[in-house]
This record gives structure tokens, sequence and C-alpha cells, in this order.
């Protein structure tokens, strides 16, 4: 298995520190500066460490460590924590060198495999971490890499660290080898990408603000578009308004005045039959002669005597049904009684309430 330090949450850990990080039933050792403990029941694992000798200032040197341990340990086991307060790192800075930082392409690598195939139980964890040498002053320098702790920790959870050795690598300047070095012109121009967060957090705003709005739109068209109920329909008329206008149509209309005396009557007669009907609860158009007789029998008429309203259909019926011609005068009496039948059948108003002034 094979990580970048730094750039994956689960990346291995260089604890640059002076303490120990687990209980020790024995005394810790110590190596030049790097204090070495081991969990109680526990072998010191088996470290070494190997970095080129020569090296050039400004430029990398990798510190290749490898460590022999049990198949239920894990090497360095939290994360990367550079914790430049320790004595560890003080003295690595003394001696001239820096910790690249982890998170780009010069960040330390880590990979784990068995020991072989006779010791499956038997890991061996190599973990290759590049140094920088920075020299305070020009010229060819020996510099010291102090030891640096390794952490082991225990399935258990108990913890060991041990010491990598004192190596002592010889620095060059970048330009040691030549005899006359001349000033080198500046590398091209790299392409610099820079992440433009307002213009994509204004883009997003935007679009969620289009996507909201069209969606308000086409829920503010559907709701004008949607179906409305019909307004309620006007109360109906009471019967006798209705029956008094056609009367009063009727008398109006210029039929005596162009003889039409029987069509005068048959309208009288309709109108009439009609109020009856709609006032006392049935159908007074389709209803003979007998049968209006007989609905208002049954009907609490009031206002009017029976026989009138008999008399008043039997004048009509002569007329309609024996061919019986009226003159003028009759027209101008039928009239007459049916305005006074519908006159005396209608129900009475009421009056309306009116608010008492304040005393």
């Amino acid at each position: 298995m094979s990580a970048r330090l730094g750039a994956v949450a689960g990346a291995i850990v260089l604890l640059f520190a002076s303490t120990a990080l687990a209980d020790d039933a024995g005394a810790p050792s110590s190596v030049n500066g790097c204090v070495e403990t081991i969990a109680q029941g526990a072998a010191r694992p088996l470290v070494t460490d190997t970095i080129d000798p020569r090296g050039r200032s400004g430029y990398a040197s990798v510190l290749v460590v490898r460590v022999e341990h049990g198949k239920g340990e894990s090497v360095l086991p939290g994360g990367l924590e550079l914790q430049t307060s320790s004595d560890a790192a003080k003295q690595l800075r003394t001696e001239g060198w820096v910790l690249p930082e982890q998170d780009g392409s010069g960040g330390a690598h880590i990979t784990s495999a068995p020991l072989d195939a006779a010791h499956p139980d038997r890991i061996i964890t190599t973990l290759e971490l590049p140094l920088v040498a920075l020299p305070k002053d020009p010229g060819r320098h020996v510099l010291t890499l102090p030891p640096l702790p390794i952490a082991i920790a225990r399935a258990s959870g108990e913890v060991s660290t041990a010491c990598t050795h004192t190596h002592r690598v010889t620095i060059d300047d970048p330009t040691a080898e030549a005899t006359d070095p001349e000033p080198k012109p500046n590398p091209p121009p790299m392409p610099q990408r820079e992440e433009w967060t307002a213009m994509k957090r204004g883009v997003l705003i935007g679009s969620v603000g289009i996507v909201v709005g069209a969606l308000a739109m086409w829920l503010l068209r559907r709701w004008q578009r949607r179906p409305r109920p019909a307004p309620p329909a006007p109360p109906p008329r009471p019967p006798w308004e209705v029956a008094l206008e056609r009367i009063d149509e009727i008398r109006h209309a210029g039929l005596l005045d162009s003889e039409r005396y029987g069509e005068y009557f048959d309208r009288v007669n309709d109108a009439v039959r009609w109020y009856l009907g709609a006032r006392y609860g049935f159908e007074g158009l389709e209803s003979t002669t007998d049968e209006t007789i007989h609905e208002l029998k049954q009907s609490a008429l009031a206002g009017v005597a029976l026989e009138d309203v008999v008399a008043f259909l039997a004048d009509c019926d002569l007329v309609k049904f024996a061919n019986a011609t009226p003159a003028p005068d009759d027209c101008a009496r039928v009239i007459e009684i049916g305005e006074r039948i519908v006159r005396a059948t209608t129900p009475p108003q009421r009056p309306r309430r009116t608010k008492e002034a304040p005393r």
C-alpha cells in the first residue's frame, strides 16, 4: 500500500518529538538527542536508513528508512505532524536541513510489503523522506543529518519509538563543478492558474437564481391558468315579479291595436298559469285546467278565491280551445283579473330593518 504524505487522510506520521510516546517499563535510551522508547513486552524494531553522501545546496536528498516489524504493527500511525518546537526539528534546522511541504510533488512516500514468502508475519515498511540542504554560506559544506524518531504502534495501541542513524552529507553548490560559471537566464514563465472563487460563486448563485426564477414563473403561469370555479348563479327572481313584468309587456305590446285578441288572451293565460305553477310548486304551463285546479286545492291558496281563478281559466280555455273571439273589453277585463290574481297571491314583503340613530 502506498500513499503520499499529507495529501490524503490516514497519511503516515513522522513525529519530530523529543519525548516518549508510550508507557515504558524500562528507562528510555538516547541516540544523539533522539529518545528511543520500547513498549513493554515488545522487541526493538529493526531500522535501517541510508542517504546519498553527496548532495547539492537547494536540492532534495532522500533519506530512505526501512523498518522491519510485525504484521499487526503500523509504522507512523497518525498523520503528518511537523512539530517545529520539538528538539529533533530544531536540531534539523540547526544543521541546515529543511523538510519540504508534504502536499506537493516533493512529499514523502511510504510502501509496505511482506518480508518474504517464508516470513509472511514480518512486514518491511519503506519510508522515502526528501530533505533539502540549505547551508547558510556558499561553498562546500559537510552537514550532519541528526537522528529522527520513527513511531511504531502495536495492535494494542502501545507505541514504540526508534531512532535513525546520524549521517554526514557533503553539500556542494549547484555550480561547484563549473570552471567559470555564469549567471543563467530566468526560466521560461510557467502558467499560473488561480481559482476564481468569486466568479464560481457568482456563476453558482446566478444559475440557482435562473432555475428558481424559471420555476417560479412556471408555477405562476400554471396558477393563473388553473381551472377556476364558475361564479355562482344569481338567485332566481321571485315568480310574482316575473309574472307582473310579462303582464306589463303584454299590455304594451300593441296587440289590441292590431286586433290580435286571441294572442292577447293566450299570452295573459300563459303568464298567469306559469306564475301559479312557480308559486305553488307544479308545472303550470304543462298542466291542464283540471290539474291546475287540483294543485291549487292542495295548496294554501290565500288572498284570492279559488272560484275567481277557476273562472279566469275557463274564460281563457274558451278562447284557446273553442275558438271564441274575444272583444277588446274582454281583453281588458282578463288582463286585470290576471294581474289581480298575481298581486293577491304575492307574499307580503318584510320591511327592512334600519339602524336606530344614536340618542
